[in-house]
């Protein structure tokens, strides 16, 4: 038989046309090593003679050369998976009589990096009913999903830096073909299913420092309303309803618009970005150099969730204890955070030991907004009345700062221009700063060379939560959006070739056992609220 490769977008082997590809891949099913090894041997011929012969320019050749590779690429997985089957010894498989093996092999098609492949498995079917299993796909850790495993998690990673449209473009930019956003949505949705149990079971990291910081910080990105969901899994108008008689975009949209009338105006004080808070952790350790100063940050892991401030307590809880510093720990545990009280009572039951600090520019943007209410913005005398207080944080008076305010307090008039809003400004200064006090020993904490801002989890909330799910237009459900947000954190934590393995590991046994298994879901997950 001739076996010609096509050249164009379908990027798969050919014979003459896809029609005789189909029905000549059936005629030779199951596919001999033989023959596979001939294919790939046509193939790379072919891309040899191409590239000797071509008179394109090198723009153009690059093209097509990318085109040939990946037809090559077909052939060869398409030759490992044919050799791979042929070697497969069953009789392990049968020999408790679970199994009996089936007449003819089943014939699949994978959907790899390099397009399209078809080859053949045996089938073993269960004996006592139930279903049967493919043993060369269990050895090969396969799952029932038509991806592999690789474009699976490429797909994947993709989405944790961009929408879900975006990575589709890329990914079919880089392979010439791309899974449907839908699909993709479903990956992230079974993969970020594993994320958290992945993260549970990963080592401490090696060679820590001697104190160990925990920041902690949050973040409201978009969430769809109830309003917005029932809109979404509403019934649609058909779709002559739907189109204008012309069928140009701006037509098109207009007459949308008046199907569905005119929107209702919000009101005053109305949110319509009903955001819900992520909060996010990060976690590393400072290492005591011999000029005396904390160096870091060391081994820097950050987490987030949807699920509740207290889900992230117990999450920094349990890797802080994994990393050596547990509740009895007499090393230094600081944790500094942005002044929410709910938070900190959370964490103090968890930390007894710990060092707990507010951030020093949470208290000096209070500061200036005090400010704003005896100077004018922009002022010399605004700065210098900010800097002299600022000097009291620093010097570990705090205490001494809070009796100033209420002497100020004190002289302020109870009439005339603006002092109602002075009054207000400095009662609540003063109640913030009486509450925290024991968090605010700036100077004694700067001599320790210890930390006093969350600078590294505010840039963290920014770069993990700001870029991806707070972007223009987006909707979120925090069920779908909780997968991704998980694989996010390994991704920027650096653990994404560790997690994939990891996964195909578990995967590969869950398929040993006999069982059929599915990553990919649309199912969203269920966050657990900690008690």
């Amino acid at each position: 038989m001739e076996h010609i490769l096509t050249v164009g977008n379908n990027w798969q082997f050919g014979v003459c046309s896809m029609k005789r590809q189909h029905k000549q891949l059936r005629a030779l099913c199951p596919v001999t090593v033989e023959s596979a090894r001939g294919d790939a041997q046509v193939a790379f011929d072919q891309v040899v003679n191409f590239c000797q012969s071509s008179d394109d320019s090198f723009w153009q050749f690059e093209k097509k050369l990318f085109v040939f590779m990946a037809t090559v690429g077909v052939c060869l997985i398409r030759l490992f998976l044919t050799a791979r089957q042929q070697r497969l010894d069953v009789q392990p498989f049968l020999q408790d009589g679970k199994y009996r093996l089936g007449k003819q092999q089943s014939r699949r098609t994978l959907k790899t990096a390099y397009g399209k492949v078809t080859y053949g498995r045996h089938y073993l079917i269960a004996c006592g009913g139930g279903s049967g299993f493919f043993p060369l796909d269990a050895v090969l850790g396969l799952t029932r999903d038509r991806l592999s495993p690789w474009v699976m998690q490429w797909v994947a990673r993709l989405a944790t830096r961009m929408s879900f449209a975006a990575s589709r473009m890329v990914c079919k930019a880089v392979l010439n073909w791309s899974p449907a956003t839908e699909t993709i949505e479903q990956v992230v949705l079974g993969l970020g299913r594993q994320a958290a149990p992945f993260m549970k079971q990963l080592q401490a990291p090696r060679a820590d420092g001697d104190v160990l910081v925990i920041e902690m910080d949050g973040k409201c990105p978009p969430t769809a309303t109830a309003a917005e969901l029932a809109k979404r899994r509403g019934k649609r108008r058909p779709k002559h309803e739907r189109a204008c008689l012309c069928g140009c975009q701006r037509h098109r949209g207009q007459a949308q618009r008046q199907a569905r009338g005119s929107k209702k105006r919000r009101k005053r004080g109305d949110k319509s970005k009903n955001g819900k808070e992520v909060t996010v952790v990060v976690m590393y350790t400072l290492q005591r150099g011999d000029d005396g100063k904390l160096h870091g940050p060391i081994n820097k892991k950050i987490w987030a969730t949807f699920a509740g401030r207290k889900a992230a307590a117990l999450w920094a809880r349990a890797e802080a204890t994994k990393r050596g510093f547990g509740p009895d720990t007499t090393k230094t545990v600081q944790i500094v955070l942005d002044g929410v009280e709910s938070l900190k009572n959370d964490l103090e039951a968890l930390f007894p030991k710990a060092i707990f600090t507010v951030d020093v520019w949470h208290v000096v943007e209070r500061l200036w907004s005090l400010g704003r209410h005896f100077h004018q913005e922009g002022s010399d005398a605004l700065a210098t009345w900010v800097d002299d207080f600022k000097a009291f944080l620093y010097a570990d008076q705090a205490k001494e700062l809070v009796e100033v305010f209420r002497g100020l307090l004190r002289r302020v008039p109870t009439h005339g221009p603006g002092t109602k809003g002075r009054r207000n400004a400095l009662t609540e200064m003063i109640g913030y700063m009486a509450k925290r006090l024991p968090m605010m020993q700036y100077g004694t904490w700067r001599e320790q060379d210890l930390v006093i801002a969350t600078g590294q989890v505010e840039g963290t909330v920014r770069q993990l939560v700001g870029e991806r799910f707070d972007c223009a237009g987006m909707r979120w459900r925090q069920e779908k959006a909780e997968p991704l947000l998980h694989l996010r954190c390994i991704e920027l934590n650096g653990d994404w070739q560790h997690f994939v393995a990891w996964t195909q590991k578990r995967t590969k046994r869950r398929l040993g056992g006999g069982g059929r298994v599915k990553l990919l879901t649309d199912q969203p997950l269920a966050l657990t609220k900690a008690a």
